[in-house]
């Protein structure tokens, strides 16, 4: 649970540039997505890499004043995939934001990225804009993911069935997996049914009653105590795993943004997640929403 706290902690504190790592075995790609970041005077690319085997050494050798916020990596390349070393950056580096950038937008690209603990999943040809908005989405905490694939994602994740053990990504991850959840610039675009559904039952629980804070809390039996969430924490949980960004979480229920931003902070702290993410998957994954 500190390691959590300290990450929030140390994300709510930064100052300075936005450092990024690029990771991909194609040099004329970094080249490109260098000139696009070290185009802001926001970011600065601290470090590259042409696989996962580099990444994990650049991330054991770096002064720590020097170590990378935000990773932008490939899935394909040599010796180590970027699934497998997002993974690792994850796991060493609790504060590290990984964003999965790759030309294939196949389901299991994005779930495998996603549960390795990535958060965000963007095609190559994103928008130089979107990518830049991206990098800082991500160094803030939050998540994004491609429009075109958000919704079919969500479709897919919440047709598994939790700790089903059919060979899928997410059958293959302890505690909560993670699905998307997009920012405001990527919001999934839900059907008139499924938002209504969501928004009037409140989740997956029967009888159209939102569970209580202390039922979310025990919700996944992991073995890892987690504290309940007051009634207004409960409901912007909800609103997170709706896909809606800080401004229309606080826009429902006339709140103000930094209010909605220590809400999210102090669910995951409770519910000891890492994200954003994690926090729609725990929705997801324990049928409280679905």
């Amino acid at each position: 649970m500190d390691q959590h706290a300290d990450a929030l902690e140390q994300a709510t504190e930064r100052t300075g540039p936005v450092r990024v790592m690029l990771v991909d075995d194609q040099h004329l790609l970094r080249m490109g997505f260098r000139l696009i970041l070290e185009g802001e005077e926001d970011l600065e690319v601290v470090a590259e890499a042409a696989d996962g085997v580099e990444a994990l050494e650049l991330m054991r050798t770096l002064p720590e004043e020097q170590l990378p916020q935000v990773v932008l990596m490939d899935v394909r390349m040599p010796r180590m995939d970027g699934i497998e070393a997002t993974g690792r950056i994850v796991s060493d580096h609790p504060c590290a934001r990984v964003i999965i950038l790759t030309t294939f937008d196949l389901d299991e690209y994005a779930f495998s990225g996603l549960q390795a603990g990535a958060s965000a999943f963007l095609l190559k040809d994103v928008a130089p804009e979107d990518l830049v908005g991206a990098v800082r989405v991500v160094a803030e905490g939050d998540a994004v993911v491609a429009p075109r694939i958000t919704q079919r994602l969500l479709e897919t994740y919440v047709r598994r069935p939790a700790g089903s053990d059919d060979g899928s990504p997410a059958a293959s991850q302890q505690g909560p997996a993670s699905p998307p959840v997009a920012s405001s610039s990527a919001a999934p675009q839900q059907s008139g049914t499924q938002q209504s559904a969501t928004q009037q039952s409140g989740g997956g629980q029967s009888g159209g009653e939102r569970p209580t804070g202390e039922q979310i809390a025990a919700a996944l039996d992991d073995g890892v105590v987690r504290e309940p969430l007051t009634q207004r924490e409960t409901e912007v949980l909800f609103a997170v795993a709706e896909g809606l960004s800080n401004a229309e979480i606080a826009g429902r229920f006339f709140l103000s943004e930094a209010t909605v931003k220590t809400h999210v902070r102090r669910i995951l702290t409770k519910l000891q997640l890492r994200d954003r993410v994690q926090a729609v998957v725990y929705a997801y994954q324990t049928g409280l929403v679905g």
